[in-house]
């Protein structure tokens, strides 16, 4: 089902509505959604500095009928109304801009020249996890496999860094396996991915990836039914929000933990406003690893929460964080968050605007909103016989190509686009099965691709 769209003059824009579309491209404004409900005054100034107009979804949010076409009240009303809308929000907390460097590292191999290498690594990093924990919650500190895990979360770095997209398949989706494993490695993936993103050096990139990796060990010495309780008292919430300084006192008792991967540990719970703990640190205070652990943390708890048999949709995990930027979360970490992951990570099920359904297999990542897809159902939701990879990004050229030389007009060629993520399961599809068909496929392409090298 597509979306339904109307084109409005941005003068017409009113709190309520969903905006689907806009007049320039997404990375060019601080919108990180492909997507969003207009929800104050704030957001449609910030839409009227940017656009002439835009496209609503009149299915998802108001019509330009329903609101009668109102306009923007005068500057003496609105003023009144963003004061009256601000009285008993918190007060916004000054932080230092982000130094953002976006060449730090080079184009992204194919994900044929990765996926083995990263399979072998993601089973050794997983193996080493759970050999921490466990030795970790017996207090046989000295055997705790530090400095091994150590290099595997470097080598994990470089894998992530060389390409994203094999890592993330291995860890997107859930497996039948321990959840704090699976949660670590996942945390871990998307900071490395974020990390990448912003162009941290390798060397931070290093010690987020380890930090992340241990931020939960002090769950070790938690029940575990407190662990899996939905809703806890006060007291077994204060219970539970001790392991993150069990979890410091036990790193810092185990021979080489370095002082900045403890500091990760120690703040990944600690939000921007204040409301987070055990120190209720707030703004700059928080050092910047921490906050990358925290925002990561929370999309994977939003995404995978604990007890659930399928992750739910990114786009819900995104709009639950993008509602808490300026709030639990700095505002400009949570736009690079979703720049860095795309909206459609790999691994998401999606459904096409002429209906088909498939799964995300590979980013684009000079154009996020046109990723590789693997189609598995056809428009009528019937399954393929054969599942097909379809490129948005190399279709939407060929097809461009074909305006910009006249043989075509834009009213003749329907461009597609993903119109919507869906829950994983939905129509019944197996991720898990797409996943490891195309990564036998990707594996087999580059162990042909070595072999040919060396034909005489």
């Amino acid at each position: 089902m597509g979306i339904k769209q109307v084109k409005l003059d941005v003068n017409e824009i009113t709190v309520g509505m969903y905006v689907s579309g806009l007049d320039r491209p997404w990375t060019q404004t601080p919108f990180p959604l492909q997507g969003f409900f207009i929800r104050d005054l704030d957001e449609i100034r910030q839409l009227k500095s940017l656009c002439k107009h835009v496209y609503i979804d009149v299915v998802r949010g108001r019509s330009p009928v329903s609101t009668n076409l109102q306009t923007i009240p005068s500057d003496s009303l609105r003023s009144r109304i963003t004061a009256r809308e601000n009285k008993h929000a918190p007060a916004k907390v000054n932080v230092a801009p982000l130094r953002i460097q976006r060449h730090q590292y080079g184009p992204v191999q194919p994900l044929k020249k990765e996926i083995k290498k990263a399979r072998q690594l993601h089973q050794s990093v997983y193996h080493a996890v759970g050999e921490v924990l466990d030795y970790l919650g017996s207090n046989e500190l000295h055997r705790v496999p530090i400095l091994e895990t150590k290099r595997l979360a470097s080598d994990m770095v470089d894998s992530v860094v060389r390409n994203p997209d094999a890592f993330t398949w291995l860890s997107r989706v859930q497996e039948k396996d321990e959840y704090t494993y699976s949660h670590a490695i996942r945390c871990s993936v998307w900071a490395i991915l974020f990390g990448r993103h912003i162009g941290l050096p390798k060397r931070d990139l290093d010690v987020l990836a380890m930090g992340v990796l241990l931020k939960d060990v002090g769950k070790v010495k938690l029940d575990q039914g407190l662990l899996t309780k939905t809703q806890r008292t006060p007291d077994e919430e204060k219970q539970y929000e001790s392991f993150v300084e069990r979890g410091v006192e036990i790193l810092r008792k185990t021979p080489g933990v370095e002082p900045r991967v403890i500091s990760v540990v120690k703040t990944h719970c600690e939000r921007l406003n204040g409301s987070g703990f055990p120190l209720h640190l707030q703004g700059d205070k928080i050092p910047l690893l921490g906050k990358i652990a925290g925002v990561v943390t929370f999309y994977d708890n939003t995404t995978n929460p604990r007890g659930a048999s399928q992750p739910i949709a990114p786009s819900k995990a995104v709009s639950r964080l993008y509602e808490l930027r300026n709030t639990q979360f700095q505002e400009e970490l949570v736009v690079e968050f979703i720049r860095a992951i795309g909206l459609y990570p790999t691994g998401t099920l999606v459904e096409l605007s002429t209906g088909e359904v498939g799964v995300v297999v590979e980013q684009n990542f000079e154009r996020r909103l046109k990723p590789k897809v693997m189609l598995v159902l056809d428009a009528v939701k019937s399954p393929l016989e054969s599942p097909q990879v379809f490129d948005l990004a190399e279709d939407d050229r060929r097809k461009q190509a074909l305006i910009d030389s006249g043989k075509k007009t834009l009213e003749e060629i329907e461009k597609v686009e993903i119109a919507r993520d869906l829950e994983p399961g939905s129509y019944e599809v197996d991720i898990t099965a797409v996943r490891d068909s195309y990564i036998l496929k990707q594996e087999k392409s580059g162990l042909m691709s070595l072999l040919e090298r060396f034909q005489p």
